[in-house]
């Protein structure tokens, strides 16, 4: 019988393996708790749009008939919120699957791929697939190195990814930097902005992608109704880009990537302005709250622009995690990214907050007297 790797398409046995938040349901099952506060994966606090629920139930009845192949119904209302023509946005199945399409559209065998680590895994999974080339370039003090991704360009370089803001950082890369590191990307290059995490932001300095591929740059926006839409399960994002290179990606697209409910969600939650203006201010609350709590404790943190935070704990992950756990608690630990002793935390409801700050005080308590014992 052959193995894995003899059968194996080339390239996917070296997939570095993706993990996800740990389940809320994971968590009762192992610990026997049933207040679990999940703060791992970035999800809304407040849940749903409440109008998005109302037009998902409404469409329920139609589930026996396929959905429109191309959102149009999403792109239209997308059109009119971010002022660029439908024909400049595709709709996927949840902002990764516009990645992986964007990699089947535009990658070929040994292409070169730049990206910044860490960063959001999904880019280098899809070039890996793809058989591309990954070029990493580390952040510095937790901020991209533009120049240095700047010098990683060869004549084999096809995608440039600009995570803003980074996730797991929070960091962005302001607008001046970004348009100095813009004017001096050859044309043979595409640089993607990942901007899942764009509505939080609220410096004034923020390079909006969209600005760009107006002006006539070889750029995509990827974005996602997962975050601030709270449309997560959904799984519903999109792309925007210049009609050329929007030609190209609809090539790839499959013929019905996004349900009915989705979409009908989608459209709706746009229009929840009520909503999303107290999923903003609680958002920033929350920054306020858990960046003065980080700060009584003595914890450095990035400063952010998305709806998490990345703090030190100075304690090893291996020993703080489980003891979160046990408290019902759950964060992103980031020791995949480098960082031993830090985790993500999404900035959650004022009661997830609390539970939070108050489960990390009585384990670096805990810790600090263990070590003298």
């Amino acid at each position: 019988m052959a193995n894995n790797h003899d059968l194996a398409r080339l390239n996917i046995m070296t997939l570095p393996a993706y993990v996800a938040g740990k389940p809320i349901e994971e968590v009762k099952r192992e610990y026997g708790l049933t207040d679990i506060v999940k703060l791992a994966s970035n999800e809304n606090p407040l849940k749903t749009s409440p109008k998005a629920i109302l037009a998902m139930k409404d469409e329920l009845e139609n589930c026996y008939v396929y959905p429109e192949g191309s959102s149009p119904s999403v792109r239209e209302a997308l059109s009119g919120v971010l002022n660029v023509s439908a024909d400049m946005i595709m709709v996927g199945n949840g902002g990764d699957h516009v990645i992986n399409l964007i990699g089947e559209a535009f990658l070929n065998q040994d292409d070169e791929v730049i990206v910044a680590t860490p960063s959001f895994i999904t880019h280098e999974l899809t070039a890996i697939i793809m058989g591309a080339k990954l070029v990493r370039v580390p952040l510095v003090d937790f901020h991209y190195d533009l120049d240095a991704m700047l010098a990683a360009i060869t004549d084999k370089t096809k995608l440039i990814v600009i995570c803003n803001p980074n996730n797991p950082t929070g960091t962005i890369v302001r607008r001046k930097a970004f348009e100095a590191f813009l004017e001096r990307v050859p044309k043979h290059c595409i640089v993607i902005m990942d901007e899942a995490y764009f509505e939080y932001v609220e410096d004034p300095d923020y390079p909006n992608g969209i600005d760009y591929i107006k002006q006539g740059f070889n750029v995509i926006c990827v974005r996602t109704f997962s975050k601030l839409y709270g449309l997560a399960g959904n799984r519903i994002g999109y792309a925007v880009c210049a009609k050329n290179l929007m030609d190209v990606l609809m090539r790839v697209q499959p013929p019905f990537p996004v349900n009915r409910i989705a979409q009908a969600g989608a459209v709706a939650a746009l229009g929840d302005d009520e909503f999303l203006a107290n999923v903003l201010h609680m958002n920033r609350e929350g920054r306020k709250f858990l960046c003065e709590a980080f700060d009584r404790l003595n914890l450095t943190y990035c400063e952010s622009h998305g709806n998490f935070i990345l703090f030190d704990s100075k304690i090893p992950n291996s020993w703080m995690y489980e003891r979160l756990l046990q408290k019902g608690v759950i964060l992103r630990p980031c020791g995949a990214w480098g960082y031993s002793t830090s985790f993500r935390i999404t900035i959650g409801t004022e009661y997830e907050n609390k539970k939070t700050i108050e489960a990390l005080t009585e384990l670096i308590d805990l810790y600090e007297r263990s070590k003298n014992d």
